[in-house]
């Protein structure tokens, strides 16, 4: 928190006298970076140090047109690699057939359908920040909302590669939706799978249209700003050394292709407002819906561990819980790694997110108890064996524990405000978190799978290389995505940040309490 204001550095700045990250300024101590104000007289800063709106342009549009770190190419090359190896593994499995799989008679859904549960649920916080804290008015998701939609959309493209290909003859995966054929094959509409593919797509194609639509006004800023740039300077960067076309007038096509022809009227304004208010209210009952609909793919089932009515709830909290830690995976290494980032995303906001984890971790390590409640209270021997004698004992006991560690243990460091305040500790709690839910949708499949009614159709399960390569293969198209998605689209919703500074307020009266909004 500070009284000062920006006003020469930036007038420096514009007449071309400095160069260089945006200046920064001293904060009241105990508050951390500025952001943690436990004062209730003092609204705590979502954007600090004093930026303006023009500020705010400059950094967010700088992600997008200048160069990035040293660290971008070799992490995006890593990460293509990997990308091309689940490409290659999945051809090799459409040539040979999911026999390369370590599926057997007994364990039918294995990896597949783990990492199809895995991915859906990851896409989860990026709706949820986006149209429920949407319409609960929740100011700080702005710094946030784009990278959470960004990574929902990802997390769909990974999720829908796995029901395609675990059919075994992959070209006839369009039979999956209702259409008409000569040979008059419908789908069981009374089936939770297809379900799946009404609610999955539609919730990628809602995400998209919401994901989309946000960023129509910051596509119009960008292209604006190289076109200005082509005007005022007839020699520029060159897409490469030997074409004679340059960098901004690519973008200026691109940029003006994706706005829309978006001109900033009043009229533009109005009708975007309405849609985004709009599209937060269609996509807020599919934040509970769809993981809903994913857990009748068991809960309908008549398996022990499969056939109980908490799923769907325990579902939708694991989700979100999953989500939010993927978040946080990704934003606090780029707020590390991209200038001025963490004047956007404050400590204010990773502590928001550290606390929306340890609230949904507590869900599930409730869920997870109610499990074993309702295998004893029900006196079903089959549902009691499962839970005491497989999962929590049995061969698979090392990943059941692992799961009860990750997700249930490690979130209680938050209950520490100095551990919620540490980017450090959030991060190896999200990285935790992370493996958890995997593990999680490992245990409830394959436990539940692997000793069914009789002993002779136990059946261990253990994944091959082909397995393993696939699904870290899919963990490289998730970040290949991102990183481009950090490097040429707009990281963040450049109107809703400066809705939110003091210069935006109307009844604003200078720096108002200690420079507060």
């Amino acid at each position: 928190m500070t009284t000062m204001h920006p006003d020469e550095a930036a007038a420096r700045r514009l007449a071309g006298l400095s160069t260089g990250e945006l200046p920064t300024y001293p904060v009241a101590p105990g508050t951390g970076d500025g952001s943690l104000v436990d004062d209730p007289a003092v609204r705590a800063p979502l954007v600090l140090n004093n930026r303006s709106i023009h500020d705010i342009t400059e950094i967010v549009c700088g992600y997008a047109e200048r160069p990035p770190g040293r660290w971008w190419l070799p992490v995006f090359g890593l990460s293509f690699t990997l990308a091309q190896v689940a490409a290659v593994l999945i051809l090799y499995l459409v040539i040979t057939g999911i026999g390369v799989w370590g599926m057997n008679n007994q364990v039918d859904w294995a990896w597949d359908i783990t990492n199809f549960v895995f991915w859906i649920g990851i896409g989860h916080a990026g709706t949820l920040i986006s149209a429920i804290l949407c319409l609960l008015k929740q100011k700080w998701r702005t710094a946030v909302n784009r990278s959470a939609e960004a990574m929902t959309i990802f997390a769909v493209i990974c999720a829908a590669t796995f029901p395609g290909i675990h059919i075994g003859r992959q070209w006839m995966a369009w039979f999956l939706f209702p259409i008409p054929n000569s040979n008059e094959i419908w789908p069981n509409f009374r089936s939770p799978l297809l379900w799946d593919v009404f609610a999955v797509s539609t919730y990628g194609t809602v995400s998209l249209l919401f994901w989309y639509m946000g960023m129509i006004p910051d596509f119009a800023t960008l292209r604006d700003r190289a076109d200005l740039r082509l005007r005022r300077n007839a020699e520029g960067a060159r897409v490469l050394p030997f074409l004679s076309l340059r960098a901004d007038t690519v973008r200026a096509y691109i940029y003006g292709f994706l706005a829309l022809g978006w001109r900033f009227s009043s009229r533009h304004w109005h009708r975007y407002e309405v849609a985004y208010l709009v599209l937060a209210g269609i996509s807020t009952p599919l934040v509970l819906s769809v993981h809903s609909i994913v857990s009748f793919d068991f809960a309908t089932s008549v398996l022990p561990g499969w056939h109980t009515t908490i799923f769907p709830p325990y579902f939708v909290a694991g989700a979100i819980f999953g989500g939010f830690a993927m978040v946080l995976l990704l934003l606090i290494p780029a707020r590390e790694l991209f200038p001025n980032m963490k004047d956007l995303i404050t400590l204010r906001h990773i502590e928001n997110m550290a606390k929306i984890v340890l609230a949904t971790g507590m869900i599930v390590g409730f869920a997870y108890s109610m499990e074993f409640f309702i295998a004893w209270y029900s006196a079903n021997v089959y549902e009691s064996y499962l839970f005491t004698n497989v999962r929590a004992r049995g061969p698979y006991a090392w990943a059941y524990w692992t799961m009860i560690f990750c997700n249930v243990v490690s979130p209680q460091v938050f209950w520490m405000r100095w551990a919620r305040q540490s980017p450090l500790v959030v991060f190896i709690v999200s990285i935790l978190v992370t493996i958890g839910m995997w593990f999680e949708r490992f245990v409830i499949i394959v436990t539940s799978l692997h000793r069914a009614f009789l002993p002779s159709e136990w059946h261990m399960y253990w994944p091959t290389l082909v397995d393993i390569g696939i699904f870290v293969g899919s963990c490289g198209i998730f970040l290949t995505l991102f990183l481009l998605f950090l490097r040429f689209l707009p990281v963040f919703a450049m109107a809703e940040i400066k809705a939110i500074l003091p210069q935006a307020d109307p009844h604003g009266h200078g720096d108002h309490a200690n420079g507060g909004h």
